[in-house]
């Protein structure tokens, strides 16, 4: 039972190699590649690489116009000169300054949460006539990091601050909303924005593609998932999407980065910001003081050679303003991702396309500069999708191109050195067999021949390997051995085929040529082949061809020959009727039918009245004319199975085989008789014939041939004697 087994599982091992054998080389290695990056990618460990090529694309992207519906008021270093945490009575000297300039919305970025201090019912009091003004908390599961809202405002004039860290510590995602507590809450960002969109006319609604989903004019905001993009299992709670942040166009050459106009909060106080800068604007108070420690960093923190800078916590918060208001108005496109799906295929195209490349190009400075190409492609291509705010695979994509490309060439070089071993192997075997043969690559080309070969062709080796059978052979010659050898490397089965052979003298020899292939430890395909010349062998061939059909030939003479004189000797020369001779084979045989079969046997005699005297007065021509119509009538009278024969001058016999009854005997006989009769015309001459007929039957008559014979003669005679034109049975 186990032998029974293992012989199946080998057997199973072998079929699967076959199959895989038949698989280009190039799609295993991309499938390989392919699922080894989407193993990295899923485990995460491409997760910071993605993340920071996508800050990169961020950095590099082209300026925008700034977003001069923002204004954001910083609390700077000179601006804690009036305290730290600021006194109530100056937040609401603040707050009434700014909404002096009629500003559209003004979000407190600060955390007021403080007890009542001088100052603290003006405070409360510049909060209830501020409808405008959006404050801020933040939200947590755990009490102990939770920080309630400003006293004094109402709950629809609060909005959560909280930011989402990625694993590195930046902030790529914004939070719209949240549910603590089965709570729902609405970020800071997102009431500031819903607050200045409304005296737009733009107002929430559900999405399109999925009801679930925030739409504002003609943008469905997407909510992130855990594993989108690069991200693996990433914290997806409440309502996020991908941040697509702006890149404002600096007004100073020498300012590394740009971000919302800026005006600190002493010069609000002082009076010192013009109106315009505030006037129908969102207006976003917050710390910028480094001392605050209100810091984190986004995609514009990072650069490749210079250290990271943070930017102040209530830019961020501008930024995801600025991005939900530009979608709404200006449908400035929000960052997304592909499915997972056309990820995958994504990655799976780059992989098969860096080792179909690499195994078509087999050339090590034509492939490195495929490399660099192809990888200069993927990061165009990832780009220019980014600026139209699709976020796809960058690193996976090289990671898969490169490694195909890399694991190709590494193949390619261990192809190298088994071809160049499997080819001082090959000929040190073929050169000690006698028979020419050559052995040829996949491109056609001879790559290893044999003494007998060069002799045979008439070329030495130098001049043949790596050359093809068009360069030295007849074109219609060159195409049949490429059509086999063809045929070969496609079925992968060993062939043999005759071929016509013209070597450098131009002599031509008939050759019978066997291809197989051969399969080194690396892969590389050979195609084997041995010749024969058969010339000699068919040159005989043809000869034993040509004396066989004259063999043919003489023996169906003969036989037609045969035939003629068997037919002469069993058939009237005149009439062509059988004669007297077939006449008594064919009665015996047609008695010992019957008597085989127990049936009845009609033997008829018919002797024509009046023929010696068309005989005498017309002449033997016409005679014999007359002897030609009667056989024509008596032979149109019976059946095929019947037999009538003239046994010489007017007598004929007839044998009717099988009949059911002696009824049918004198019914032929009646039709004879009435055809005999008719009119004969010879040139102009009517005359008529009538016939005597006497009939005997078997085993009725006689069980003999001879007395049945004798018996329908005398009947015959009878039959003259009665008055002629007539039938007597015996």
């Amino acid at each position: 039972m186990n032998k029974q087994l293992n012989k199946h599982f080998i057997k199973l091992i072998q079929e699967i190699k076959k199959s895989l054998s038949r698989v280009p080389r190039e799609l295993i290695t991309a499938s390989i590649i392919f699922f080894c990056v989407l193993l990295l990618r899923y485990l995460g460990l491409l997760q910071s690489v993605e993340l920071a090529a996508l800050d990169q694309f961020f950095r590099i992207r082209p300026y925008e116009q700034v977003d001069n519906r923002i204004t954001i008021v910083a609390i700077d270093e000179k601006s804690l000169r009036y305290g730290f945490p600021i006194p109530d009575s100056i937040i609401a000297n603040l707050l009434k300054k700014l909404q002096a300039n009629q500003p559209r919305a003004i979000g407190l970025d600060i955390y007021r949460n403080l007890p009542p201090k001088d100052g603290n019912e003006i405070l409360i009091n510049t909060y209830k006539s501020m409808p405008n003004l959006i404050g801020t908390q933040l939200l947590a599961n755990n009490q102990n990091y939770h920080v309630p809202p400003p006293i004094g405002l109402n709950s629809e004039q609060v909005g959560f601050n909280n930011l989402i860290n990625d694993i590195d510590g930046k902030i790529r995602r914004s939070l719209l909303y949240w549910h603590v507590d089965n709570q729902p809450y609405e970020s800071f960002a997102l009431k500031l924005a819903l607050l200045y969109l409304k005296s737009e006319n733009v107002f929430p609604t559900k999405g399109v593609i999925n009801p679930e989903f925030l739409r504002l004019g003609k943008t469905e905001f997407i909510r992130f998932e855990e594993n989108d993009g690069a991200y693996v299992k990433a914290d997806d709670r409440g309502y996020q999407i991908l941040s697509n942040f702006p890149k404002p166009r600096c007004h100073d050459s020498d300012v590394d980065f740009c971000g919302f106009r800026k005006v600190s909060m002493v010069d609000v106080l002082d009076n010192k910001v013009p109106k315009n800068w505030i006037q129908d604007r969102i207006v976003l108070i917050g710390f910028t003081a480094p001392s605050t420690q209100d810091f984190v960093f986004i995609p514009y923190s990072s650069d490749l050679m210079k250290e990271a800078k943070p930017v102040p916590g209530i830019e961020v918060q501008a930024y995801f303003v600025s991005q939900l208001i530009s979608a709404a108005l200006d449908e400035r496109p929000l960052l997304q991702v592909w499915s997972k799906f056309w990820e995958s295929l994504w990655i799976f195209s780059w992989s098969y396309l860096g080792a179909v490349t690499t195994w078509r190009i087999r050339r090590a400075a034509s492939i490195i500069l495929a490399i660099f190409v192809g990888c200069g492609l993927i990061f165009l291509v990832a780009y220019f999708a980014f600026l139209l705010g699709w976020w796809i695979p960058l690193i996976p994509s090289s990671i898969s191109f490169v490694c195909s490309a890399i694991w190709i060439i590494n193949y390619l070089a261990h192809m190298q050195d088994e071809l160049k071993r499997s080819k001082e192997f090959l000929q040190q075997v073929i050169n000690t067999i006698p028979d020419p043969i050559f052995v040829k690559n996949e491109k056609h080309q001879w790559i290893i021949l044999n003494d007998a070969y060069c002799r045979f062709i008439g070329y030495p080796d130098t001049v043949l390997v790596e050359k093809s059978e068009f360069e030295f052979f007849p074109k219609h010659e060159a195409e049949i051995f490429r059509e086999q050898d063809e045929l070969v490397f496609q079925s992968q089965i060993p062939q043999e085929h005759e071929e016509e052979f013209t070597n450098a003298y131009g002599k031509t020899h008939l050759i019978a040529t066997k291809r197989s292939l051969h399969q080194d430890a690396a892969g590389n395909v050979f195609l084997v082949g041995v010749i024969r010349d058969i010339t000699q062998r068919k040159l005989m061939e043809e000869e034993l061809k040509r004396t066989a059909a004259e063999l043919f030939r003489s023996n169906n003479e003969l036989k037609l020959k045969e035939d003629h004189l068997r037919y002469l000797a069993y058939h009237d020369s005149l009439t062509g009727l059988p004669n007297r001779k077939y006449f008594a084979e064919q009665l015996c045989e047609s008695v010992n039918w019957a008597k085989d079969h127990n049936l009845l046997l009609g033997l008829l005699f018919i002797d024509l009245d009046g023929f010696k005297q068309v005989n005498d007065n017309l002449g033997h021509e016409i005679g014999d004319r007359l002897l030609l119509i009667i056989a024509q009538r008596l032979s149109n009278s019976l059946r095929t199975s019947d037999i009538v024969a003239r046994l010489g001058g007017d007598e004929f016999t007839i044998i009717l085989r099988a009949i059911p009854n002696v009824q049918v005997a004198a019914k032929v006989a009646e039709k004879i008789l009435v055809n005999i009769t008719e009119p004969i015309v010879f040139n102009g001459r009517s005359t008529k014939v009538s016939a005597s007929i006497g009939i005997s039957i078997y085993p009725d008559n006689s069980l003999d041939a001879d007395t049945l014979i004798k018996q329908a003669d005398a009947a015959m005679y009878r039959a003259k004697h009665l008055g002629k034109n007539r039938f007597e049975f015996a």
